[in-house]
C-alpha cells in the first residue's frame, strides 16, 4: 500500500495482489500436507494397535533371552545386509508369507521353524529386544518397515539362502565347558578350533586369485572355536580362501591373547610327567602342535596309546563339524556360493553366530535332514560344509618341546584311567 503525504491509495498494485495470492496458496498447501500427514499417522497408530492385539504372548514361556541378542542389532547396524540391495527399511510388498507367520496355532509354529529356524516365542523376544534400535521414523513419502518385519526378513534370508555376544567362557559357563571336556579325557580344555570356507561369487573389487581356494571355488575363511555344546566361543572371519589355517590363527586376536597369557587364565591342572597346563584347544593336523593347540599324533605306525589318544581327540573335535553343520544348515546363505558385500560379510557371519548361540540356549532342535540334499544327478548326498581337511600333517620343526610333552602327558593320563 503506497502512502504519499496525506493521500492513501487503498487499492493494491498488481504485483502486491500476486504476492498475497502466492502466500495464501502456500498456506493452503501447507495445511493440506499437515492434514494428510496427520491422517497417515493416525492410520499407522491404528494399524500398530491392531498388530499388537493380534500377537499372542505366551507369558509362561517368555523368559528373557541372554543379553547377547543386543549384539545382533550392532551387526545389523554395521551392515548385515548387502548394500547392493535397496535400503532395507523401505517398505516392500510382503506377500502372504508374513501373514501366515502372524497366525498363532500349532501348524504355524512348524511353519515358523521351517522358514526362520526358530519358534514364535524366541522370534518375538528377539524382535522386542531389537525394536528400539531398528525403529525408523515415519516420513511423508512412505511408511517404514516395522522391526519385527526387519528381523523376519533377515532370518528368512539367512535360513533360505536367498540372500549374545560371542565371548570367551567365564565363570559358571567356563566351569561347564571344562567339565564337559574333562569327561572326554581332556582336562582344562577350553574348546575346539577349526576353519570353514564361506563360498562367495567372484569378488568384483578384489584380486580374484586371492579368494580362489584349493577346491577351485571362491571363498572367505572363517576361524571358529566351539565347545562341546556346539556354542561358538570365538569367531574370526574375512581372510581370502587361499590362506592357510596356520596363517589365519597367527593373524587372529585369539593368537595374540593366547600368547599374552590372557586367554587361558587357569587355575592350572597337573598332568603326568609333572606337566602343568592352564588351558588349550583341540585342533586337527592342519595346525602344528603348540602349548595351547593339541593335535593328533597321526602317522601310520602308531603306539596303542597314540591310537587311543587320536580316537578320543577326533571324537571330541567332532563338535566343530557338528557346529558348522548346524550353523550352515540353518542359515543356508553361508552354505552356498552367493553374491555378497565383502565389507559387511564378517558382520553378517557374526550376527548368524550370535543367533546360533541363542537358539542353542533356547533348546531349539536342529533337523539333520537339512544337511542332505539331492544333486542334479538325483543322488542324495551330504552338503559341503567347506571344511578342507589338511592334505598333509604340519611340519613338527616349529613345535616346541613343551607342546609335544603336553600331548604325551594327556595320552599318558588316558592310559591310567
Amino acid at each position: 500500500m503506497d502512502v504519499d503525504g496525506d493521500s492513501v491509495h487503498d487499492a493494491l498494485s498488481k504485483a502486491e495482489r500476486a504476492a498475497v495470492a502466492a502466500a495464501v496458496n502456500m498456506i493452503l498447501i501447507r495445511c493440506q500436507l499437515q492434514r494428510t500427514e496427520g491422517r497417515m499417522r493416525a492410520a499407522i497408530r491404528v494399524r500398530r494397535k491392531k498388530t499388537l492385539q493380534s500377537i499372542h504372548v505366551d507369558e509362561e514361556g517368555s523368559g528373557a533371552i541372554c543379553d547377547a541378542v543386543l549384539r545382533v542389532c550392532y551387526a545389523m547396524g554395521c551392515g548385515a545386509f548387502p548394500r547392493a540391495t535397496s535400503r532395507w527399511w523401505m517398505k516392500r510388498q510382503t506377500g502372504g508369507a508374513w501373514e501366515d507367520l502372524r497366525q498363532c496355532d500349532d501348524e504355524t509354529e512348524d511353519y515358523f521353524k521351517d522358514k526362520m529356524r526358530t519358534s514364535p516365542r524366541v522370534f518375538r523376544e528377539i524382535a522386542e529386544t531389537l525394536s528400539p534400535f531398528l525403529q525408523r521414523r515415519v516420513t511423508f513419502y512412505r511408511e517404514p518397515l516395522q522391526p519385527d518385519l526387519i528381523v523376519a526378513f533377515a532370518l528368512y534370508r539367512w535360513a533360505s539362502g536367498e540372500t549374545d555376544k560371542i565371548s570367551w567362557p567365564m565363570g559358571m559357563q567356563k566351569a561347564v565347558v571344562l567339565r564337559a571336556f574333562a569327561d572326554k579325557g581332556f582336562p582344562n580344555c577350553h574348546g575346539c578350533i577349526d576353519c570353514t570356507h564361506i563360498f562367495i561369487d567372484k569378488p568384483a573389487n578384489c584380486p580374484g586369485e586371492d579368494y580362489y581356494d584349493r577346491k577351485h571355488r571362491f571363498s572367505v575363511q572363517a576361524q571358529v572355536v566351539v565347545d562341546l555344546n556346539l556354542r561358538v566361543l570365538d569367531v574370526f572371519v574375512g581372510y581370502p580362501g587361499n590362506c592357510h589355517d596356520v596363517r589365519i590363527v597367527h593373524l587372529s586376536s585369539l593368537w595374540a591373547r593366547a600368547e599374552a597369557g590372557e586367554l587361558f587364565t587357569g587355575p592350572p591342572f597337573m598332568l603326568p610327567f609333572s606337566v602343568r597346563t592352564n588351558g588349550y584347544l583341540l585342533g586337527d593336523n592342519g595346525y602344528p602342535p603348540s602349548k595351547w593347540v593339541v593335535v593328533p599324533y597321526g602317522g601310520v605306525s602308531q603306539h596303542p596309546s597314540e591310537i587311543r589318544f587320536d580316537n578320543k581327540q577326533k571324537t571330541a573335535r567332532g563338535a566343530v563339524e557338528r557346529a558348522f553343520g548346524r550353523l550352515k544348515g540353518m542359515w543356508r546363505l553361508f552354505l552356498r556360493s552367493h553374491k555378497t558385500n565383502m565389507d559387511t560379510l564378517p558382520q553378517q557371519l557374526v550376527a548368524v553366530c550370535i543367533l546360533h548361540n541363542i537358539l542353542i540356549d533356547a533348546s531349539i532342535p536342529f533337523d539333520d535332514n537339512l544337511l542332505w540334499e539331492v544333486g542334479p544327478d538325483g543322488v542324495r548326498r551330504r552338503v559341503d560344509l567347506g571344511m578342507h581337511r589338511p592334505s598333509r600333517q604340519m611340519c613338527m620343526e616349529s613345535s616346541t618341546g613343551d607342546a609335544l610333552i603336553l600331548r604325551d602327558a594327556l595320552a599318558e593320563r588316558m592310559g591310567t584311567q
